[in-house]
């Protein structure tokens, strides 16, 4: 049997959202229910794979990575196995932070941050374009961020 979230366990992923260092005890008091129940929900939500993991979220800017941008990859499907030889390839990128399959004009969407310029082209050229399966990209370089939001909405 599937586990299913009811509202009380939206609640709590919504409160592991907005904070997730947040206590057992401060769920608890939020959703008025004692703490050993509150934790049994929290398990349960992990080992159910509602909640995958718990995570800082870091400023890239202050740790250098002034560039940021998306590229919109097209592969050769003519050549064998082109997605596995990509996305195996891609992982081994850490400048890659996202990568999506994806419908439209391109096949894959890729995030990537980098230091400057510099350090763009060397990826580009060096890395992306040396993939055996890629057959064109095109890259978006992000100017701001107008909304950076972590949080998944949720069905209350």
């Amino acid at each position: 049997m599937t586990y299913r979230p009811d509202t009380i366990d939206l609640k709590i992923l919504q409160l592991l959202q907005e904070n997730g260092r947040i206590t057992n005890l401060q769920i608890a008091t939020q959703i008025r229910l004692s703490p050993a129940p509150t934790l049994e929900r929290v398990r349960k939500l992990e080992n159910a794979g509602y909640i995958k993991s718990y995570h800082a979220l870091v400023d890239e800017e202050k740790l250098g990575l002034g560039i940021k941008s998306y590229i919109q990859v097209s592969l050769d499907f003519q050549k064998e196995k082109a997605k596995e030889l990509f996305t195996n390839a891609v992982n081994g990128i850490p400048e890659v932070t996202e990568c999506y399959h994806v419908t439209g004009n391109c096949n894959f969407l890729l995030k990537v941050y980098v230091k400057d310029m510099n350090e763009y082209e060397a990826l580009l050229m060096e890395k992306i374009s040396k993939i055996p399966s890629v057959k064109s990209f095109q890259t978006m370089i992000i100017m701001s961020t107008n909304k950076k939001d972590p949080m998944v909405p949720l069905p209350f």
